[in-house]
């Protein structure tokens, strides 16, 4: 007899998945090595990309620097006594041996503080120029030269304009155009901003090179730098600026991998938001990724040999473990068809032959609580019989009701008598032979008897008026008693609030598939949150979770209901349960001015069609 231990089948599930998580260590080995790959991987490409953003982020603060200075000279300028005059007078203003020298000593000194700067000229509105060691080439006004016009489009604010192509002014230094970046202010008059001269200085790109020269990438990297308009700053001899495609450079930052001159490259760049100029740095993919091939192998390697060993040993285990659950899965399947006297067979001892056991006593308990409900429910029909056979017949009062109003009509008492004849008609269309749908002319008949005798109760303070075209709708079916609840709504929470006399006006019309009835009263009316909370409240009518939530809660939902809603919720919950949430009640009301119900219903022109929705 083997030993009970030995059993695969009576281990506690327990046991087998410790069994089973110490032999298969296949989805950890793999995650494990892919995690580690990716994480290796994505931390040296990181610290790569990170590495190279700071040092970008460190070259453009230096760019903003020189930038920076470049645009305090011009401030300088602009506020000095000297160049004011010159600006606003022209050259007679600095003919003086004196102003001259002073004027182009102050022009000197910027030049000899700052090394970077090439040049400086300042030109007035008419073209006229003044400058330290620049002039004009020829005879052309500096005024219509294209540094000038877009220093006057930048309306007071510096700018880098970069390369010069094709102006007309030089140095005494003669720089080409290459070697130096310019940028331009216009001087504006403060009161009517008008454009009095341009600033012209020049940065020496040495400064840039010397820069992004001290910068290196890896074992190949560079940093070259372009302009808003894609044109190259600068760049090292053997870069690829000129295969770059500058639309990727929209973004303020980023990265991207691109070919160029047939090697892949990645491409980490910032655009500088002072200069608008865009620092990227450009390094060959290999130099990034080398380092991780190596240590790929050796993972490939390790999580191939331990997979080929956790699968060869969790193979038994698994099949054990899966058996015996999805044939407990497929009999739970048949029970949800329906099929509640199936058993499970078995003598397991383990958690899944006790859920099986579970399984049996609680289908056997559905079977009796199934039978125990039926006799119940028929117990429950048999009572509600009997309550009904001891309540007065119908007959009986319709006759006892015709009685009084002829001994009433005998008597003389002809408001009496009226009266009863309402109530008479109340009752009779009320019950309606136990049918759910009348017709709009008996719901009107209806509401008109319970208005009379309303009005003969309230006298002068309640009057009303129907505005409602039987001729067209009055064959057409409603739910019976709809419209009475929310009429005595506007009695007892409107009019009988209101001082003095008040009127309840009853309209329906037709639209698309949907009649509308709207009950109007100019009573008492009420604030915006009692109506919201009673538009939440009927909202909420005829929705399972609403009761689902009140029975969790423990609370009835009569005790969070506004004021006179009982009735409302009643018709809404009838009109939805009939017909579905596209129809019910909505309400509007202001206080003092009174309240408007409106209830919509679908088109119904027989009592079957009615009984179909």
């Amino acid at each position: 007899m083997p030993v009970k231990w030995l059993q695969l089948n009576n281990w506690s599930i327990r046991n087998k998945l410790i069994v089973h998580f110490l032999l298969i260590s296949t989805l950890p080995a793999l995650c494990i090595g892919i995690l580690i790959a990716w994480a290796t991987n994505g931390t040296i490409e990181k610290q790569v990309n990170d590495h190279t953003g700071q040092l970008i982020g460190n070259v453009n603060k230096s760019l903003d620097h020189y930038a920076s200075n470049l645009q305090s000279i011009t401030y300088f300028i602009a506020m000095n006594p000297d160049i004011q005059a010159f600006l606003n007078k022209g050259p007679a203003a600095i003919a003086g041996d004196e102003v001259q020298y002073r004027t182009s000593k102050f022009l000197e000194g910027f030049t000899t503080l700052y090394s970077e700067v090439a040049g400086i000229m300042v030109v007035n509105a008419k073209g006229e120029y003044v400058s330290n060691d620049m002039y004009a080439r020829n005879n052309r006004k500096l005024t219509e030269e294209s540094w000038y016009q877009e220093a006057v489009g930048g309306q007071g604010i510096f700018r880098l304009i970069g390369h010069p192509s094709g102006r007309g002014v030089i140095t005494h230094a003669n720089y080409k155009d290459s070697e130096i970046v310019s940028g331009v202010r216009a001087i504006l008059q403060p009161e009517s901003q008008r454009t009095e001269g341009v600033v012209l200085i020049d940065l020496k790109l040495r400064v840039i090179a010397e820069t992004l020269r001290d910068v290196t990438l890896g074992k190949s990297g560079y940093l070259m730098v372009i302009d808003d308009k894609g044109e190259t700053i600068y760049a090292p001899p053997s870069s690829v600026a000129g295969l770059l495609d500058a639309s990727r450079l929209s973004d303020a930052s980023g990265t991207f991998a691109q070919e160029a001159g047939g090697e892949d490259l990645q491409f980490i760049y910032q655009r500088s938001p002072f200069t608008n100029w865009t620092t990227v740095g450009v390094f060959p993919v290999s130099d990034t990724v080398q380092e991780n091939k190596d240590l790929n192998l050796y993972l490939v390697s390790f999580v191939f040999i331990v997979c080929m060993l956790g699968i060869a040993a969790s193979y038994y285990l698994s099949h054990s473990i899966a058996r015996p659950i999805s044939q407990l899965a497929s009999l739970m399947r048949k029970v949800e068809e329906g099929n509640l006297h199936i058993r499970i067979n078995g003598s397991r001892q383990d958690e899944v032959g006790m859920l099986g056991q579970s399984f049996n006593t609680m289908l056997t308990q559905i079977n009796r609580l199934i039978g125990q409900v039926g006799e119940e429910q028929r117990q429950k029909r048999e009572a509600e019989l009997r309550s009904l056979q001891a309540h007065i017949q119908p007959h009986f009062l319709y006759n006892t009701l015709d009685t009084i109003q002829w001994l009433a009509r005998k008597d003389g008492a002809r408001e009496a008598a009226e009266v009863v004849e309402s109530l008479s008609r109340l009752f009779r269309i009320g019950l309606s032979k136990g049918q759910e749908m009348i017709t709009l002319s008996e719901e009107l008949a209806h509401i008109r008897s319970y208005l009379n005798i309303q009005q003969t109760r309230y006298k002068e303070k309640l009057h009303y008026a129907i505005e409602v075209d039987e001729e067209a709708f009055g064959h057409w079916f409603v739910p019976k008693v709809f419209l009475q609840p929310i009429v005595e709504n506007a009695i007892y929470h409107g009019i009988k609030e209101r001082r003095g006399p008040g009127r309840i006006t009853i309209r329906a019309s037709a639209y698309v598939g949907v009649v509308r009835f709207e009950v109007e009263d100019n009573g008492a009316g009420m604030s915006e949150k009692r109506r919201a909370d009673l538009q939440r409240m009927l909202h909420a009518c005829g929705k399972p979770q609403a009761e689902t939530k009140y029975e969790k809660s423990g609370e009835r939902p009569e005790a969070s209901k506004p004021m006179g809603s009982y009735g409302l919720r009643n018709v809404q919950e009838r009109i939805r349960l009939s017909f579905g949430e596209r129809y019910g009640i909505s309400v509007t009301s202001q206080p003092a001015a009174g309240t408007v119900v409106t209830i919509d219903l679908p088109v119904i022109r027989s009592r079957e069609e009615g009984a179909v929705s």
